[in-house]
């Protein structure tokens, strides 16, 4: 009779992936938010399929008409028109493609130019270290609107000025919490066998030590999302950001303050907009946080 060798199964270790959505579906916040954020997204992608009418088409005869639920408004624009009659609900759909363009554009060049000189801030000498770090509590020593807002008139009025000059202004974050994260990764073990094995700088930099770094440079990259957006739209509304007749949000409550009280709608809902795309960005951020730090995940 054979013997019979008893196996033991070690237990199937899941996907990152799948245990990433574990992990982050916990936080309900979180998961709503990235429903909002996804449905943000998707009328930035569609936004010229989805909207009812042309966002700059004025329909004079239907001048600060109120929405559909109000005395006097009625289905052909639902949330009503602006002063010059144009439609809010293809307004704001087109907004929202100008507000996830400035956030995907100030957060690639800002997390770009951040990580690098972070990287390079962590690995070079102390002197060097300490000329890039003085130079970023330099750019942090201002309030980072106002900074944005000197740039942009250096730059001149416009969408893409104030793209650059958030991107310039968000940089220092960036730069300190990668160094901050590349100094804890170097003292670990697996960074010295990679420098005794022979590594070279250029390799324990981006493929040694900058993966290990990537989880809170994501968190910080959604929130710096939802700030790219706020930005772009205090601008906007100071007249230093997208400019008329750009269905920017930020844009569009600078032309309707002066119709505040006699046409509520025409700044409430631009309003709203911003308010409800920053605040699901936000707890997605939380979310990302839970999920991608061990320290806060359950066991």
């Amino acid at each position: 009779m054979a013997d019979q060798t008893m196996t033991t199964q070690s237990p199937v270790r899941p996907s990152a992936l799948r245990e990433f959505w574990y992990y982050f579906r916990e936080n309900r916040g979180a998961v709503i938010g990235f429903y909002f954020f996804a449905a943000f997204a998707f009328c930035a992608a569609f936004a010229p399929f989805i909207a009812p009418y042309d966002p700059t088409e004025q329909f004079r005869d239907h001048i600060l008409q109120p929405p559909v639920w109000s005395e006097g408004g009625s289905w052909e624009f639902i949330l009503g028109t602006d002063p010059l009659g144009r439609d809010m609900l293809s307004r704001l759909i087109a907004g929202s493609r100008y507000s996830f363009f400035v956030g995907i554009v100030v957060v690639t060049i800002a997390a770009s130019g951040g990580i690098l000189i972070g990287l390079l801030s962590g690995f070079a000498p102390k002197m060097v270290d300490n000329i890039i770090m003085r130079i970023m509590d330099i750019i942090l020593a201002f309030p980072s609107l106002l900074l944005a807002l000197v740039l942009v008139a250096i730059l001149g009025p416009s969408l893409t000025n104030a793209m650059i000059a958030i991107a310039i202004v968000f940089q220092p974050h960036y730069v300190r919490l990668t160094r901050a994260q590349v100094l804890a990764e170097r003292q670990k073990d697996y960074v010295t066998s990679a420098r005794v094995a022979g590594a070279g700088l250029w390799r324990l930099m981006f493929i040694t030590v900058l993966p290990n770094c990537l989880a809170p440079l994501i968190v910080q990259g959604a929130l710096s999302f939802s700030t790219a957006i706020l930005d772009a739209a205090a601008l906007g509304f100071l007249g230093m950001g997208a400019q008329p007749p750009t269905p920017e949000w930020g844009t569009m409550l600078a032309e309707a303050r002066e119709f505040i009280l006699r046409a509520w709608w025409v700044v409430t809902f631009p309003g709203l907009a911003i308010l409800v795309t920053v605040l699901a960005i936000n707890l997605m951020g939380d979310g990302l946080r839970d999920a991608l730090d061990p320290k806060l995940k359950r066991s």
